[in-house]
């Protein structure tokens, strides 16, 4: 992924599409400056701080080692996962709960930012809510670990999702639920806006008689489909259909 490519030392003066990157990350790091692309005294005396709290040199330079520690969050949750003794829905929540302990969020507006570009095939931007997105980043990498064919076909759509889910027949309607325990870990749910149109999607962790906890992007603490960031959450079965995976 090019955004985990550093091409060259950056410092105060310089402009660029690197320099954004720069800015996105030390704003995830809580270093809030305005994200524009342009290295200014603003961005220098972040990056000085973010290199005396890593105990790098501080120089205010952002070569590669000040740059492997502004992007560690992410190539921490890339990580490789033993498959041994893991099924493919186990190490789906394996690798969810990877993700969520580095608090992959939005920065620089709606649906923007490092992450959104690493689950959504490098798009960006209000037309490209990241839910679906998420989901099948992980689906890939638990398959890729396992060495086995996906599934179903990943997708950033909601409704793509459910539609390869059906023609694999691993889909599951809310009404025909009988047992929750067929929702197994590792399972995906669907927020059904109608028969025909789903808007949030996240990944099942466990499920119980009347309620079902999850970690799904693009979402907040009110649940929203809409929200900023990876978060652990808890959810009834209302309006929900499922995606069930039995290896």
């Amino acid at each position: 992924m090019s955004d985990l490519i550093l091409d060259k030392d950056y410092n105060n003066g310089m402009k660029g599409k690197k320099v954004r990157l720069i800015q996105e990350w030390l704003c995830l790091h809580g270093y809030w400056i305005v994200i524009d692309g342009d290295f200014g005294d603003a961005t220098d005396a972040a990056v000085r701080k973010f290199q005396q709290e890593k105990n790098l040199q501080v120089d205010g330079i952002v070569g590669k080692k000040t740059f492997e520690k502004l992007v560690k969050p992410m190539t921490d949750a890339l990580q490789d996962i033993s498959p041994v003794n893991n099924a493919l829905g186990q190490l789906i929540v394996a690798y969810t709960k990877q993700h969520l302990a580095q608090y992959p969020r939005e920065v620089g507006g709606q649906n923007k930012g490092p992450w959104v570009r690493l689950y959504m095939e490098g798009n960006e931007g209000r037309d490209w809510p990241w839910c679906a997105g998420f989901v099948s980043f992980i689906i890939k990498q638990a398959c890729s670990s396992l060495d086995i064919p996906l599934p179903l076909q990943t997708s950033v759509s909601c409704d793509s999702l459910a539609a390869s889910a059906k023609e694999q027949g691993i889909f599951l309607k809310e009404s025909e639920v009988k047992k929750k325990k067929a929702i197994s870990p590792g399972s995906l749910f669907l927020v059904r806006r109608t028969p025909t149109d789903w808007v949030h999607t996240g990944i099942v962790l466990s499920a119980e008689d009347t309620i079902f906890y999850t970690i799904e992007g693009n979402t907040n603490d009110a649940g929203d489909r809409e929200g900023y960031e990876v978060c652990q959450r808890t959810r009834n079965y209302d309006k929900k259909d499922f995606i069930i995976f039995t290896s």
